[in-house]
């Protein structure tokens, strides 16, 4: 059946909730509190059409995910073989509001290790959220579909992906612009749509090279002089591997 219309709160009701899930969650550890902020408390309960109940829940496994899989402590080296071809990257740009922009290739796919592949995702969600400025508590992503086929992304690889942002980064996303898709993902598209949340179908913009109203989406969101140019912008850098380690060295405090 289709997803259930979120509900509409004030900002006091929304605050109430937030102290209620704060009051369920009982002691917690200075690592859990110190994530269980307002903020995260929020995200979780729009993310669950504001159940204290679902969203506490939610949290405790999610709590539970970052004790085991401790993601904000995958290092570099570890993950430095998924990250050569520049399938998933921290663009050196952001949008029009300030917000961290990942662009994603799954054209350039260049390893079959499922674990390596989920660790370095879960290595670029932390390092986005690590450089959102401190209004913003999501990101972009900017998907460039040249090169890719359905084969290339195994449904074992699409669930468990789909589990940890879904189940443990919720309301991360701002927007995703699928740049140039195939038909068939616009076909699939269509057929999940209705089990959406309104406000997350809407997150999810098409966009075509050939499209004039693409085009000026595109414009509106970003400032296309900083925009690559396979998104339709005048920036003609590409993904530099050597530059990216620079960089992602110095943000995990190695040296570089």
């Amino acid at each position: 059946m289709p997803f259930k219309k979120s509900l509409a709160l004030s900002p006091l009701e929304e605050r109430a909730k937030i102290n209620e899930l704060h009051a369920s969650l009982g002691t917690m550890t200075e690592v859990e509190s110190k994530f269980c902020t307002d903020a995260c408390l929020h995200r979780y309960l729009i993310a669950t059409n504001w159940s204290k109940k679902k969203a506490g829940k939610m949290i405790k496994d999610t709590l539970k995910w970052r004790d085991l899989y401790k993601p904000q402590h995958v290092e570099w080296e570890e993950i430095s073989k998924e990250a050569e071809a520049g399938k998933i990257y921290r663009a050196n740009f952001r949008d029009r509001n300030g917000r961290t922009v990942l662009v994603m290739r799954p054209g350039v796919e260049n390893t079959g290790n499922l674990e390596g592949q989920l660790r370095y995702l879960v290595f670029c969600m932390e390092n986005a959220i690590t450089n959102l400025p401190p209004d913003q508590e999501q990101m972009v992503w900017l998907v460039d579909f040249e090169g890719w086929n359905m084969s290339m992304i195994p449904l074992k690889t699409a669930r468990e992906i789909a589990n940890v942002l879904q189940n443990h980064y919720p309301e991360r996303l701002a927007y995703a612009i699928l740049y140039n898709p195939p038909k068939v993902v616009e076909v699939f598209w269509n057929v999940i749509r209705p089990f959406l949340d309104p406000s997350t179908q809407k997150k999810v913009k098409f966009v075509y090279a050939n499209d004039e109203g693409g085009q000026k989406l595109m414009e509106s969101l970003f400032d296309l002089d900083m925009l690559e140019c396979a998104f339709g912008g005048r920036n003609r850098c590409k993904f530099n591997k050597d530059d990216y380690v620079v960089s992602m060295k110095k943000d995990n405090g190695k040296p570089v």
